[in-house]
Parts: C-alpha cells; structure tokens; sequence
C-alpha cells in the first residue's frame, strides 16, 4: 500500500506497525514496504518523534533503532480499530447495495450475472459482490454478454441490465 495513496492516521498506523514489529527497520526498507520516497519515510517518522509516539536510540555508528513509546502503541491501537471501523462500515454498505441491486435481477426474471471487474486479481469488492450472489442463489456467469452485469471499479459497483449503463 502505498503512503500518499493513504490518510495521515493510515499512514501512522502502518509507520507504527511496521516499527513495532522490527525496531531495528531502516527507512530504506521502510520505504521500500510502502511505496514510497525514503524522504517521505523520514518525514514521517520524524513527526511521530516530534509528537512523542517514538523514540529513536542509536544502536551501531550509522544504525538507529526506532521504539514505540506507550502513547505510540496507544494511537497504533486506536488508529487500527478506527480502520477496522471504516473497513466494516464499508464492508456492510458495500453488501446492503449489491444485495438490493441482485434483488432487481431476481425480479427481472435472471437466475446469473456477470461480474466486470477494472483488474485480474481478485479484490475485496469483487469478494463481495461473489459471496452476496452465492448468498441471493444467484449464479457467476462467465460468457454471456447479455446478462445483467455487475462492474466493479475500485470501491463503486454499477448494475447493468439490458446492456445499458
């Protein structure tokens, strides 16, 4: 995941995970985990020194050690059931809207759809969109271009009948 594509709170959360889990991480291979500039790392990381979340000791000459302070490993955990949150929110309106777009499937008269997804890796909105069918006894269609189609583009499904948008 990479950072700028994230909110300032994931961005510390995951900062603070990978810290807590190896505090001998160096900010190359920090960088390198998240997708980003060594000097976004830096940055980063100084403000959570800053704030008082973590501390650095130096370990070797040019080696440092980052440490999660108690107040560090109490925003970790708060930043992480705030995510998990958010994750179920999503997850639970994500289901509630594809449940009533295959309800308008069922009541047109189709037994399947077809689901269009952006990627070839599967994603968690596809999942969802797999199991609400296995749920609705709905089957996963593959070939049939004039079935009712279910598009997934990043977070958003769209319901196509009819071959119209």
């Amino acid at each position: 995941m990479a950072i700028e594509q994230t909110t300032e709170s994931a961005r510390d959360r995951l900062l603070l995970e990978h810290i807590e889990n190896d505090p001998d991480v160096t900010q190359a291979s920090l960088a390198s985990n998240l997708g980003v500039a060594v000097g976004t790392v830096n940055w980063h990381i100084k403000r959570l020194i800053e704030k008082g979340y973590v501390k650095v000791k130096r370990a070797q000459r040019r080696k440092l050690r980052y440490l999660i302070t108690p107040q560090g490993i109490a925003l970790r955990a708060r930043l992480t059931v705030e995510y998990v949150d958010r994750s179920m929110r999503l997850y639970r309106k994500t289901r509630m809207q594809v449940a009533e777009m295959l309800d308008d499937v069922r009541a047109a008269g189709y037994e399947g759809v077809r689901i269009e997804t952006e990627t070839e890796s599967p994603d968690d909105i596809t999942d969802i969109c797999r199991l609400t069918c296995m749920e609705k006894g709905l089957t996963i269609l593959n070939g049939d271009s004039s079935a009712p189609t279910l598009r997934v583009r990043g977070p958003k499904v769209q319901l196509i009948m009819d071959g119209h948008s």
